[in-house]
């Protein structure tokens, strides 16, 4: 047996179980192309290891693959594609969890300003202008804000839909004045003439089609190179354009420290308009930043020596 067709029997075996499957199986198609159009047998420790190294340094990545490795031989083993396991004995110890940027007003102003100065790229400055805000101003995963549709954005009564998210749940958004303006001025922008079609996407190349991931990351490096926003903390990585969502986590957080709200009561309010199914996954966008780290003090000083602040 071939290694793809390995590989489409795995997915599907998985996907009939009610599973997405999609992560895993864009994984074992890059593991499929790496080792080539070989009989699974001839598959060897080297082969595997190539795979999982890649070119760069060690990551969580590496651990990912690993993983979807790991069940991808089970299920091969258990059908008698294989007869052996070629994968290492023992994964080597995992690195320091990545920490995601925050991005500073004045950033995310530097940001705007070389959005708006694009000219030669499929992405229009229109599109990276609104799709900056709209991540920043809702902390919408960038799956979410490329699937969102013409018939999801309702300007009227300022929600959005967000349809079969990463949890296969759809929930509905509230966006502020400011961002409603945003997208409406977009829309007119955009759309000269309404399409009939409310499944059309909303965010348009300038082609007059979806925004793919792949094209928001890269025209967004291409804009954070021209802005100057770089990181400085010695971390592998440069700023993202998912790090917005940690970011609008972060401000929304700093904001309820400064207005003395109870914080604690409303973490699960800001879990569910992130789309976490538990309140474990929003603690993971809430890096102790020094602004966040002089609100909490200042809280803690006035629980201490009097008010009426919640801890």
């Amino acid at each position: 047996m071939k290694v793809d067709h390995a590989v489409s029997a795995y997915v599907v075996y998985k996907q009939s179980l009610g599973m997405r499957f999609a992560t895993e199986a864009r994984t074992l198609k890059s593991f499929s192309k790496s080792v080539g159009d070989v009989d699974f047998d001839r598959v060897g420790p080297e082969l595997v290891r190539r795979f999982l190294d890649g070119n760069g340094p060690l990551t969580l990545f590496w651990h990912r693959k690993f993983g979807v490795l790991t069940g991808f031989y089970r299920f091969c083993l258990a059908r008698g594609y294989v007869r052996t396991v070629p994968l290492p004995p023992r994964a080597p110890k995992c690195p320091q969890a990545f920490t995601g940027y925050i991005y500073s007003e004045a950033e995310i102003k530097l940001l705007l300003q070389a959005a708006a100065a694009r000219t030669r790229c499929n992405i229009d400055a229109s599109t990276s202008r609104t799709l900056l805000l709209l991540l920043y101003a809702t902390g919408l995963r960038i799956s979410e804000a490329l699937h969102l549709n013409l018939a999801d954005v309702d300007l009227n009564e300022r929600v959005l839909q967000v349809r079969e998210t990463k949890f296969y749940k759809t929930r509905l958004v509230p966006i502020g004045t400011d961002l409603t303006e945003v997208l409406r001025e977009y829309a007119l922008q955009r759309f000269k003439r309404p399409p009939s079609d409310p499944d059309a996407p909303f965010l348009l190349t300038r082609r007059g089609q979806r925004v793919s991931r792949a094209g928001a990351e890269e025209a967004f490096k291409q804009l954070r190179e021209q802005a100057g926003v770089r990181r400085n903390d010695g971390a592998r990585y440069q700023p993202r354009l998912h790090d917005l969502r940690h970011s609008f986590a972060l401000t929304r957080l700093v904001h309820w420290y400064r207005e003395g709200a109870d914080v604690q009561r409303l973490l699960p309010q800001l879990a569910t308009y992130l789309g976490h199914v538990h309140i474990t996954g929003t603690q993971r966008y809430l890096s102790m930043t020094p602004e966040l780290l002089q609100q909490a003090c200042l809280r803690f000083e006035r629980f201490v020596f009097g008010g009426t602040d919640h801890a």
